[in-house]
C-alpha cells in the first residue's frame, strides 16, 4: 500500500477496484488486506509493539485476556518459525521480516474452561491487523502449519491452543512471487451482505 494515501480517509486504487461496500464503513476496514510479497525493509520494535499493543486492548470473556503472541523477529527465531510451516507457505511467508504465532489459554486463572478463549484471540488478531494496516504494515494470517511441531519447538504447554501465524512486514512488488501467487494477490472480495445477516432467525 503506498504510504501517500492515508488508509482511514481513502481507498487505496487497488482496493477500490477489487472491493465494493453496500454500506458506509471507514475506509480502513477495504484497505485492510492479505498480500504475501513482502520487502525485506525490517519493521522496527516501536511499530512492531504498536501492533501487538493494539492487540492487547481487544475485548475478551471476563478479561481474561487469552491470548498470547510468540515473535520471531531474528534471524534465528525467524528460522525456527520456517521449520514449521507448510512448504506452500513457507514459500512466500519465510521473506517476511517477522512472524507471529498467536495461541490462547483454554483454562481460565481458576483452572475452569475458557469456551470464549479462541473467539477472544480472533478479535485479538483483527485489533492487530487494523493497527499494522494504519501503519502502513501488511499482514496474513496462515493457517498452514504444523501445530505439533510448533509446540514442540517453540515449547508451548498443552493448556494453549495454536491458531495462527501471522506475517508482519512491507509490501513488495508481486512480481516477486512465483507465476500462480501472482494471479492472487489482490483484495478479496467478499460474499453479499444478505448472505451472511439474518434479521431474527436464518432462513434454513
Amino acid at each position: 500500500m503506498s504510504l501517500k494515501i492515508n488508509p482511514v480517509e481513502q481507498l487505496t486504487s487497488e482496493v477500490e477496484k477489487y472491493r465494493k461496500a453496500k454500506y458506509s464503513v471507514n475506509p480502513l476496514f477495504l484497505n485492510r488486506w492479505s498480500p504475501r510479497a513482502y520487502s525485506d525493509r525490517k519493521v522496527s520494535d516501536e511499530e512492531l509493539y504498536s501492533v501487538l499493543e493494539a492487540a492487547h486492548w481487544a475485548p475478551s470473556s471476563f478479561n481474561d485476556q487469552p491470548w498470547r503472541f510468540i515473535v520471531a523477529k531474528t534471524e534465528a527465531q525467524l528460522k525456527i518459525f520456517h521449520e514449521f510451516l507448510n512448504p506452500f507457505n513457507r514459500a512466500w511467508a519465510e521473506k517476511a521480516p517477522v512472524l507471529v504465532l498467536i495461541a490462547s489459554n483454554k483454562k481460565r486463572e481458576n483452572g475452569d474452561l475458557n469456551s470464549a478463549h479462541a473467539f477472544d484471540a480472533g478479535a485479538a488478531w483483527g485489533h492487530l491487523a487494523i493497527q499494522a494496516t494504519l501503519l502502513g504494515l501488511s499482514t496474513h494470517a496462515i493457517g498452514g502449519f504444523d501445530k505439533d511441531k510448533a509446540r514442540s519447538l517453540l515449547k508451548i504447554p498443552d493448556d494453549f491452543d495454536l491458531h495462527a501465524v501471522i506475517t508482519i512486514g512491507y509490501r513488495d512488488n508481486k512480481k516477486t512471487l512465483d507465476a500462480n501467487l501472482q494471479e492472487r494477490e489482490n483484495p478479496s472480495t467478499r460474499k453479499p451482505l444478505k448472505e451472511v445477516i439474518f434479521e431474527g432467525a436464518t432462513n434454513s
